[in-house]
């Protein structure tokens, strides 16, 4: 790796960095506001990145993709926020509206960030880091709306299913991130999850 490379490492990093904690952050406010304080009890009701980091999510995988992409692709997850979802006020419900509060923030930050960019010079080094820092911001929001265990589309399906099949389909968590890297080698990121990307990126005016 050399030194523009690493760089390089350094600025995606960050940006990914911001994107999960602005992702962990709103899951803890939703459970917050809907009656659980677990998060809040544990310090994860915060933007600080430390807070949110997982050994393996936000430093192992993202460096390995980045080395075996050669820089063009970075991505991972963050510690998950702990959720009581016996404690929310109706959680059958209420698990729907913590599910999607962490992807529904980084598409809102990805709106924010499309309007500033369109004030933003061309190509300039500040439009390239915000340019970055959306796409991480969209590809997060509809990478954690696969609804497999334990991402957040799941906890949404969960809220919409019968109690009795939501509980059954509960039961694939411990499989959850072995199906989604059986899906993603299997070309499922690809085939369906990049061209969702794009087409929110078209949305929002920028070329991935």
């Amino acid at each position: 790796m050399n030194i523009s490379q690493f760089i390089g490492l350094l600025i995606s990093f960050s940006l990914l960095m911001i994107a999960v904690s602005v992702h962990e952050f709103f899951h803890a406010w939703a459970a917050y506001k809907l009656g659980d304080m677990t998060a809040k009890y544990l310090g994860r009701f915060t933007l600080n990145p430390l807070a949110h980091l997982d050994p393996v999510g936000t430093l192992i995988m993202p460096l390995l993709l980045f080395i075996s992409t050669g820089g063009r692709f970075l991505f991972g997850y963050a510690k998950p926020v702990p959720i009581n979802f016996n404690a929310l006020r109706n959680p059958h419900r209420d698990i729907i509206w913590v599910g999607l509060a962490g992807p529904l923030s980084n598409l809102v930050f990805a709106v924010i960030l499309s309007v500033f960019l369109k004030f933003i010079a061309l190509n300039s080094i500040l439009y390239l880091i915000l340019t970055q820092l959306l796409i991480i911001n969209v590809a997060l929001a509809v990478f954690n709306l696969i609804p497999l265990p334990p991402l957040d589309g799941s906890r949404v399906l969960m809220g919409l299913l019968p109690r009795n099949l939501a509980a059954q389909y509960a039961l694939l968590e411990p499989f959850g991130f072995i199906i989604v890297l059986f899906l993603f080698f299997a070309g499922a990121f690809h085939n369906i999850i990049q061209p969702i990307i794009e087409l929110i990126l078209n949305l929002l005016g920028v070329t991935y």
